[in-house]
C-alpha cells in the first residue's frame, strides 16, 4: 500500500493509497472541506449493452460529452478523484487524451465499466492500469463465470459492481471466498430503472428483502463490501455496526464530500439521482459548483 498523496481541505489532512484506502485527520470536531473529494464524472451516454435497469437510460444513439475543453478540468485538485463512467466509458474517443490531461493535473481517477467491456477490452483496461491512468476499476456484474472471476482476481484494484435488487442468490454463492473487492449500489428507479421497477417490482422487491436479510452473512466471504449512500439507506447498512465503527466508516452523505457531473448534458448535481429540476448548468470552477451543491443541503 503506497501512498499516493496527501492534501489540506478545509480543516482536515487527508491521505490516499494506491488500494483506495483513504484517511481523513482533523483536529476539531467535524470534517469541514474546502473542496470536493471526489466527483462522479459521466463521460458518455453511449452504450450497447441495453441493461433493463440502466438509470442513464444509455443507448447505442446515446452521445458522448466534449470531456477535453470544459475550463472546469483546469481547476481540479491534486490528489482530488474522480470517478468516470457512462454508458460505455470506454467507447469514448477521447479516453486516453483525457485520462493523461487529469494525470498532469495529479488526479485520481477511477472508472466503472461493464463486465462485457471488461472482457472485451482487455488490452485496453491493461493499457489503462499500467500507465497508472486510472487507480481504480469498477467492474459493473452481469454474469458471474470462471473466466469472469479469474481474469478480475487479476487487478488488485477492481471492485466488483452489484446493484440491490438485480444481485441473485446465485451470485454471490459463486462470488463468495474468492478474495474479491464487492460495491453494492442502490436501486434507482430513474430512466430505464423507473420503467424496469413498474414492470419486475415483484421480482426486484425479492431480490432486495433476500440481501437486506442476508447482508451481514455475506460480507463475510468477501475481501471489502462497501456501498454507495442509496444502498445504505435502501439496506440499513448502520444496523449491522457499532456507532463508533459507523461514525469510523461512513464518508458523508452526498453533496458533502462529493457530487455529479454529467459531461453529456453538461450538467451537475447533488447526485446521479438528483431532480432534474435540480440540475444546474456546468461551470468553470469545480469549486463553484460544489459551493453550490453545499448551499442546497
Amino acid at each position: 500500500m503506497n501512498l499516493l498523496g496527501i492534501y489540506k481541505n478545509g480543516n482536515m489532512r487527508t491521505r490516499i493509497f494506491s488500494d483506495g484506502t483513504k484517511i481523513r485527520e482533523t483536529e476539531d470536531d467535524e470534517f469541514i472541506p474546502e473542496f470536493a473529494e471526489n466527483m462522479d464524472i459521466k463521460i458518455s451516454n453511449y452504450c450497447d449493452m441495453g441493461c433493463n435497469f440502466c438509470h442513464e437510460g444509455s443507448t447505442k444513439n446515446g452521445k458522448h460529452g466534449d470531456i477535453l475543453n470544459q475550463k472546469f478540468i483546469e481547476t481540479l485538485h491534486p490528489y482530488q478523484e474522480v470517478a468516470l463512467g457512462g454508458g460505455d466509458a470506454t467507447s469514448h474517443p477521447d479516453l486516453i487524451p483525457f485520462l493523461h490531461k487529469l494525470k498532469d493535473r495529479k488526479v485520481v481517477v477511477n472508472m466503472t465499466v461493464n463486465q462485457r467491456h471488461f472482457e472485451q477490452k482487455q488490452e485496453l483496461i491493461k493499457k489503462l492500469v499500467d500507465e497508472k491512468l486510472i487507480y481504480g476499476l469498477g467492474v459493473s456484474l452481469v454474469n458471474p463465470t470462471d473466466e469472469f472471476i479469474s481474469l478480475i482476481q487479476q487487478y488488485p484494484n477492481a471492485v466488483i459492481h452489484v446493484i440491490n435488487g438485480i444481485l441473485k442468490p446465485s451470485d454471490v454463492e459463486i462470488l463468495s471466498d474468492k478474495n474479491l473487492k464487492m460495491l453494492i449500489l442502490g436501486y434507482k428507479q430513474l430512466r430505464r430503472g423507473g420503467d424496469w421497477y413498474s414492470e419486475d417490482h415483484e421480482n426486484i422487491t425479492v431480490k432486495q428483502m433476500w440481501l437486506k436479510e442476508n447482508l451481514g452473512n455475506i460480507i463475510e466471504h468477501f475481501k471489502v463490501v462497501s456501498f454507495d449512500n442509496l444502498a445504505i439507506e435502501q439496506l440499513e447498512v448502520q444496523r449491522l455496526m457499532s456507532q463508533e465503527e459507523w461514525d469510523e466508516f461512513y464518508m458523508g452523505d452526498d453533496g458533502s464530500m462529493t457530487y455529479y457531473i454529467d459531461m453529456v448534458e453538461q450538467k451537475f448535481a447533488r447526485s446521479s439521482t438528483a431532480d432534474f429540476n435540480r440540475r444546474y448548468d456546468l461551470l468553470d470552477s469545480v469549486d463553484e459548483m460544489f459551493k453550490k451543491i453545499v448551499s442546497e443541503q
